[in-house]
């Protein structure tokens, strides 16, 4: 009995180990999943993306790097030191009438590290939308299911893409990081496993409200847009934002798009660049979309971005088009915002642009945007001596 035992012992470590062997990547990631916000990796993480997750590299095409002129070094307002380390930023640059002003980064960062941008990639995919709306690929009234059959029969099918770029899609989604067991933390294993983000979205099969009647954050929101470009177009979203956003912008280094095992991209968050490029791309949004004397996205469309016609509730920040107001909005004032304090904030009145990328475990506490909000408006009017 006791060989017999050793025996089935023997058998059942072998397979225990070809296993781990033959998933040892998906093991692996998913063990990078759930460390990647611990404290003593974060920062890391967040700037070498590529060593945890399947990733695409854009390229950023031949052309020459579009300067930043350099300004006068601006002095930062009082209390910026504080607010630096308490929010664990890793960079800060600001421009003033397109000239750097301002550039640091911190926590043994530096100024070519590709960082994590979260749902700032948000307002990349909106840009591409805008450029594809303009050129009669789609419309932002067509139905999901008119490019991505897949969603009929989902908590998708009925919105429009309007209504999934207003975050107001009807679907019900758990978008809380801290739970384990949440639906953004069930997403997060999927890719890391290496499954289909298409599969996980047209899987969800519950339903909130009615499309467009509330304004509702869900991520995988910005999923299924990205699903309904590829099925308008018939090409990837790295292929398109290559050609229509990232070689037009002139950009220091090619950013990375993390992706799913299908080479799928994770559109709503899997951005990286330098913070310097998504500098670059803040001034674009300012001048309305023109840089370096060219259009590259359609007159009007970040005023349109930045109307905030979300429908949101008194008491909640505005939201646009994948574009961020305050709970006090200001004219000409909105934003781009990612987990863990990613920024990309526009000021036109004061034609200022900060690119902003941290790693503050303590962005979910109460109060923490309209601090960031508020020290960015302080920043900016600093600026303008």
């Amino acid at each position: 009995m006791l060989r017999v035992l050793l025996r089935v012992l023997v058998v059942l470590v072998l397979a225990i180990a070809v296993v781990a062997f033959w998933k040892k990547d998906e093991i692996s990631r998913l063990l990078a999943v759930n460390s990647l916000f611990a404290e003593d990796k974060i920062v890391h993480n967040f700037s070498h993306m590529d060593q945890l997750f399947w990733t695409k590299e854009i390229n950023r095409g031949t052309g020459p790097v579009s300067p930043l002129p350099a300004g006068t070094e601006m002095t930062l307002p009082a209390g910026s030191e504080d607010w630096i380390s308490s929010r664990a930023l890793t960079a800060l640059v600001v421009l003033k009438d397109g000239e750097l002003r301002h550039e640091s980064y911190y926590l043994d960062t530096g100024a070519e590290d590709r960082r994590i941008s979260w749902s700032v990639a948000k307002s990349y995919i909106s840009a591409l939308l805008g450029i594809l709306e303009a050129e009669g690929a789609l419309t932002l009234e067509d139905q999901l299911t008119q490019h991505v059959p897949s969603l009929k029969g989902s908590a998708y099918d009925g919105a429009r893409i309007i209504d999934a770029l207003h975050m107001s899609s009807g679907i019900e989604f758990d978008e809380d990081y801290l739970d384990f067991n949440s639906d953004i933390n069930k997403m997060g294993r999927v890719l890391a496993l290496g499954g289909s983000m298409d599969a996980f979205s047209a899987g969800q099969d519950r339903t909130r409200g009615t499309p467009g009647a509330a304004w509702h954050y869900v991520s995988i929101d910005t999923h299924v847009i990205g699903m309904a470009i590829r099925g308008a177009t018939g090409r990837d979203i790295p292929d398109l934002m290559q050609e229509k956003l990232i070689a037009p912008l002139g950009l220091e280094a090619s950013p990375l798009m993390i992706t799913d095992g299908d080479g799928v991209s994770f559109v709503l968050g899997g951005l990286n660049q330098r913070t310097r490029d998504y500098a670059r791309f803040g001034q674009m949004a300012l001048q309305d979309g023109m840089w370096q004397g060219q259009r590259i996205l359609p007159e009007g469309w970040i005023t349109r971005s930045a109307q905030f016609t979300a429908p949101t509730e008194a008491g909640e920040e505005a939201y646009g088009l994948h574009w961020w107001g305050a709970v006090d909005p200001r004219e000409g004032e909105f934003y781009a915002r990612g987990v863990y304090g990613q920024y990309i904030y526009i000021n036109k009145p004061l034609n200022v642009v900060i690119a902003v990328n941290s790693a503050d475990r303590l962005f979910r506490q109460d109060g923490v945007n309209v601090e960031m909000i508020a020290m960015f408006r302080k920043i900016a009017e600093a600026a303008q001596n």
